[in-house]
């Protein structure tokens, strides 16, 4: 048996093992590095995050990703280069992390990366009969494995979409099988670039799970504030937001979009939902002299409507809910004022701290969730093929030589 098969079939056989889950989202603000102690493996899954940080994006990483970032044509060669120089900066991060928190290479059974992602193309977005769903992460996995020295796990989206899904959202897996409560019906709402959200039933039913993208959380607010308030990257605390006043016709026209139409589960990405969007409902409404903070306060009340209107669906013949939050949006005080005040039924709206998880830090975990199925799972297999959630392991395999 090769060393390495010989190592992962030891990790998978232990009581407990050390993963480092990576994740780098739409919003290119930084990596999510968490290191996680994780035993146990499908509904028995136990997980304790030892260290998270986020290391922050220089402006060259910004520049360099938002070249070929939701572009339908863009510098072959450059997205070449980018793919194996994005891992190898990953493992940079990921070394310098390793570093701070005092802890060895060799003790980290393996690293869940997810990678960037630069386009994302449901089948419902490009319409060509010829081809299935795709979607495009960068960030080789074997150039993370051999300058970290530590075997990655990646590439983890290919599988779900080979088995019939759309590559998203994967954040159901991980939800069902760490956050699923015999005590309350709950939704998981992630509100990064894109916002989603994962309906777990208080009676762990497979069949009654439910995932799917809402529609766009922060990603049109950034890139609006990127453009016009640059060096900004976000509405902090929602200044610029707070100055302004709703559009009705703008919101309006935002929210007369065909996915909003779709049945779930759906995905979608800021390929569709982006500025040219915007410019295109305001040419149609007559809006182009809006100022920057109405616009700003237009746009966040279309995040919160979307979502807002997601979670009513989702809640609409159940007794009880309970909603919890992560992702950038959480940290935007006026968007969780508008979702809460459009979810009547809603008395408060929690994040993920009470369920033992740093908001921030939950996609990142999430992806190490992951990680420790293809490792260690297995025995208990969770999906919802109905519900565009097959039964699979994902994940592919780099060694560190």
């Amino acid at each position: 048996m090769h060393q390495h098969i010989l190592k992962l079939y030891s990790s998978a056989k232990k009581q407990q093992r050390l993963i480092i889950g990576l994740m780098s989202g739409t919003s290119l603000d930084g990596l999510d590095v968490a290191l996680c102690q994780i035993s146990g493996q499908g509904m028995e899954t136990q997980i304790e995050v030892l260290a998270f940080e986020t290391v922050d994006y220089d402006d060259d990483y910004k520049q360099k990703i938002k070249k070929v970032f939701a572009k339908r044509e863009c510098d072959l060669e450059l997205v070449t280069l980018l793919h194996p120089w994005v891992g190898t900066l990953h493992a940079k991060m990921v070394n310098q992390c390793l570093a701070k928190w005092d802890v060895a290479a060799a003790d980290i059974d393996v690293i869940a990366s997810h990678g960037q992602t630069i386009y994302h193309c449901p089948k419902s977005q490009h319409s060509q009969t010829d081809f299935n769903h795709g979607t495009l992460q960068i960030g080789d996995s074997d150039h993370l494995a051999v300058t970290t020295g530590i075997t990655t796990i990646g590439d983890f989206r290919q599988k779900h979409i080979a088995a019939g899904g759309e590559g998203a959202p994967l954040a159901v897996y991980g939800d069902y099988l760490f956050f699923t409560s015999g005590d309350e019906n709950r939704i998981l709402l992630n509100m990064g670039g894109i916002a989603n959200l994962t309906y777990l039933p208080k009676s762990a039913d497979a069949n009654a799970v439910f995932s799917s993208d809402i529609g766009p959380g922060n990603t049109i607010m950034d890139a609006y504030i990127q453009r016009y308030f640059a060096p900004l990257h976000y509405d902090k605390d929602s200044q610029v937001a707070s100055q302004g006043t709703v559009n009705q016709a703008l919101l309006t026209e935002l929210c007369d979009n065909e996915f909003f139409s779709l049945a779930f589960p759906k995905t979608t990405g800021p390929e569709v939902f982006n500025l040219q969007y915007l410019a295109s409902a305001q040419a149609a409404t007559n809006t182009t002299e809006l100022t920057h903070p109405d616009i700003m306060a237009t746009l966040n009340r279309f995040s919160a409507l979307v979502i807002a209107n997601a979670i009513n669906d989702c809640s609409a013949k159940l007794d009880s809910v309970a909603v919890y939050a992560s992702g950038g949006g959480i940290h935007n005080p006026l968007l969780m004022q508008h979702i809460l005040s459009l979810c009547p039924q809603l008395q408060t709206i929690k994040n993920t701290h009470a369920l033992g998880i740093d908001p921030d830090a939950k996609e990142a975990v999430l992806f190490a969730i992951l990680a420790n199925e293809c490792l260690a799972g297995g025995q208990q297999r969770f999906g919802n093929q109905a519900q565009g959630i097959p039964t699979i392991t994902m994940g592919k395999i780099s060694f560190s030589d």
